[in-house]
């Protein structure tokens, strides 16, 4: 199995930049915890405040697929639904 890297970029929604916020940060905690996490990282753009970036590695992408039926990820898509303008992801796997 192949280390697995994530980066997510999450655009909010005028007026939606707080909520968005909060909510990306309440995945830290509980996604970190989940076993084949090795890190999960949220960083907001100091340029644009509505531009959020994930950096995420995982052991394997059999685990990171295990990840995406989290219910906590599921809670953060019902609570950003509609205020997320644009959401983009690549995988990527480590070579060195």
């Amino acid at each position: 199995m192949s280390r697995l890297t994530i980066v997510a970029n999450v655009h909010a929604k005028s007026g939606q930049v707080d909520l968005v916020k909060a909510e990306l940060k309440k995945l830290i905690p509980l996604t970190r915890a989940e076993k084949g996490c090795i890190n999960f990282d949220l960083h907001q753009d100091n340029n644009d405040p509505a531009h959020f970036f994930l950096y995420e590695n995982w052991e394997s992408r059999e685990i990171w697929e295990v990840h995406k039926g989290a219910a906590h990820l599921q809670e953060y898509m019902d609570a950003t639904a509609g205020k997320i303008d644009e959401y983009n992801f690549t995988d990527m796997t480590q070579i060195e």
